[in-house]
């Protein structure tokens, strides 16, 4: 079983767009028969979050992760080419997914409770891809679950692009917060008061500097849909 995540980008995902993602874009892409499927947007509920940061033009508005088994096969050709009406750039990049933190379950096609922030990350030139990957992986991990208030946490590490001409990513994270982590700084971070604030920003920023995280970086925020999951135990 393989992991792709589209990326869709536009000026703008007004509602409109968003139903649309979620309905009959969804159902479409439902009837390749893929094991897995789960759609995100930056909807009305999240657009404003605090913790929003864009290098790319027009930004990412908008993210579809499917489940295969083969990321060369027709399943993926078809949902790129289904999805380029829908965007005026679509890149698709096989990642590989680990899991520190399970989401909550959630019935099909129903939002996933909270925000879900999505993080783009590359990696710095002087770095070395192992150094980078254990920054992130092994010293980063523990300390992003212990200084913020999340409740899912899945990275997906770029293998490579699929589509031409896809922006360069070499991550892709998932993380769920609370809704009030939109707009409030000390729910983003799980602190009681301003020094408890101060403390857990300052670990999470020296933390990512330590692999380039802080700088080259994208943050959309977006509402989850999970449609089918291949990890479903009944």
């Amino acid at each position: 079983m393989e992991k792709v995540i589209i990326t869709l980008r536009r000026p703008e995902a007004d509602e409109t767009w968003c139903q649309r993602m979620r309905s009959e874009v969804a159902t479409d892409l439902l009837a390749l028969d893929l094991p897995g499927l789960a759609v995100n947007v930056r909807d009305d509920v999240v657009r404003d979050s605090l913790m929003t940061l864009t290098t790319l033009d027009p930004p990412v508005v908008g993210f579809v992760s499917l489940w295969t088994q083969q990321y060369y096969g027709y399943q993926v050709m078809a949902a790129v080419t289904r999805l380029l009406g829908e965007a005026d750039d679509v890149a698709a990049y096989l990642v590989t997914e680990s899991v520190p933190l399970p989401a909550p379950d959630t019935a099909p096609g129903e939002r996933t409770v909270g925000l879900a922030n999505v993080a783009l990350l590359r990696r710095p030139e002087d770095l070395d891809e192992a150094t980078w990957r254990r920054r992130w992986h092994i010293d980063h991990t523990p300390v992003a679950i212990e200084t913020q208030s999340t409740f899912g946490y899945t990275q997906n590490a770029v293998v490579h692009a699929l589509t031409p001409g896809a922006p360069r990513i070499d991550a892709i994270v998932e993380e769920l917060f609370p809704a009030a982590a939109t707009s409030d700084l000390h729910a983003f971070f799980g602190a009681a008061d301003d020094d408890e604030l101060r403390s857990r920003m300052d670990r999470m920023v020296a933390s990512t500097a330590a692999f380039g995280a802080n700088r080259d970086v994208d943050t959309v925020p977006t509402s989850r849909y999970v449609y089918r999951t291949p990890f479903a135990t009944s």
